[in-house]
């Protein structure tokens, strides 16, 4: 009995003893938990909780029977990685995450039966915090490839997160890291992402950019798809089509798809932007072509122009609130304007009748895109294209009133 009694009487005393030398760690995660628990409702009460949780780490982190506990590093990087988070200047914050880092890769290392997972997972989403409010602080400041590191580790940390995804793929692209734009982008067309169909176009974009065409092919293919009726992903079909020389194929396809589908509105309006690419390329080739060749470059963009005009009529038949076709329909007819309007200003000083003339067909052109123009802004009043073309009407007609107004409008749109 007196041997068992010793027994017992020592395992107390080895039990006190842990207990005392594993005191500040205790208290360090005990504080650590009233800051989290005060942060949000109480943060000024919250901070000295924080300052003790410190203190007492550092003491368990400088002790030898603590001092390689993974509990220990698991608590050590919560609270660095929460000092580096509420510091709000990089040359301070970041040496505190830069321990707070280290000690949780540590932690991880050592918590070889996970019981202190809880603690781990949490100190990697207060240090993905701290990266992604880095990131948006250098992203804003035109630092994308600093951005895009910063992204990637809150990514690392929060996979399936379509924000993380996307700011990384975002600060990838205007940094120029086309692969890891791409390697982004691929993975969020595959999540919930609420806007997944921008995405898919803007994919194909990168693709693009990246002079990957096969790759851009692939991305809109697969986003038509899914979503069969998204005009963007649509209209970089068509892009990529004429880019590749097959606007033939492409419309072949396009009508034939309206004698099936009569009122569609859509079909007709591709149609349209089919032929507007092509008036578009004849129209450009025109400054450039010899005397001899512009005249059949004009009737050739003419030619397209005017079917592009009455494709847009059809899909306006169908449903008058289009806005793209309301869009397209007031180019298409405002183009052939401004071309008058600048040749006349180009005119001789002699051939004041001439000038006139060509003013007065000018405007009448310009009159003609009006009611389109006027739609599309009243359809879309935050439409930077819309707002564009419409100033466009009012200084090809030197209204300088509305002019002026549109351009506030856009200047407006610019600040947001």
């Amino acid at each position: 009995m007196k041997i068992k009694f010793l027994m017992l009487g020592l395992l107390s005393l080895i039990t006190a003893t842990t207990f005392a030398q594993k005191g500040e760690l205790n208290t360090a995660q005990t504080e650590y938990e009233k800051f989290e628990a005060l942060r949000q409702a109480q943060p000024a009460m919250a901070i000295p909780s924080l300052k003790k949780a410190k203190e007492s780490i550092d003491k368990a982190s400088a002790n030898e029977k603590t001092a390689a506990l993974p509990q220990t590093y698991a608590v050590k990087a919560n609270i660095y990685g929460t000092l580096a988070e509420l510091d709000s200047v990089v040359t301070t914050s970041l040496p505190l995450f830069t321990t707070a880092a280290e000690a949780a890769a540590k932690a991880k290392e050592l918590d070889t039966k996970g019981e202190n997972k809880k603690l781990i997972d949490n100190a990697n989403l207060v240090l993905a915090r701290y990266q992604l409010n880095k990131g948006v602080k250098e992203y804003e400041t035109g630092k994308y490839n600093l951005a895009y590191k910063s992204f990637d580790f809150y990514r690392t940390v929060m996979p399936e997160d379509t924000n993380a995804i996307l700011y990384t793929g975002l600060a990838a692209l205007n940094a120029k890291n086309y692969p890891a734009a791409i390697t982004n982008y691929n993975k969020l067309v595959t999540t919930k992402y609420s806007k997944v169909e921008t995405a898919y176009s803007e994919l194909a974009g990168i693709y693009l950019e990246s002079k990957d065409t096969v790759g851009a092919v692939k991305a809109v293919g697969e986003g038509l798809a899914k979503y069969p009726n998204n005009a963007a992903l649509r209209r970089t079909e068509i892009e990529i089509s004429l880019q590749q020389g097959k606007q033939k194929e492409v419309l072949d396809k396009i009508l034939s798809a309206q004698a099936n589908e009569p009122k569609n509105k859509s079909l007709y309006y591709y149609a349209g932007l089919v032929y507007s690419n092509l008036g578009d390329a004849a129209g450009q080739k025109v400054a450039k072509a010899p005397v001899t060749g512009k005249a059949a470059l004009q009737a050739t963009r003419d030619q397209n122009f005017a079917k592009a005009t009455e494709m847009y009529m059809k899909a306006l038949e169908i449903d008058p609130n289009y806005f793209e076709a309301n869009l397209n329909m007031g180019y298409i007819i405002i183009s052939p304007a401004i071309d008058i309007y600048n040749n006349a200003n180009k005119l001789p000083t002699n051939q004041q009748k001439a000038y006139d003339a060509a003013m007065a067909k000018a405007n009448a052109q310009f009159d003609l895109a009006k009611p389109y123009l006027l739609k599309a802004v009243g359809l879309q009043p935050t439409s930077y294209d819309a707002l564009n073309n419409l100033r466009t009407y009012y200084q090809g007609k030197k209204d300088s009133v509305n002019s002026a107004k549109v351009t506030a409008q856009i200047n407006a749109l610019q600040k947001k």
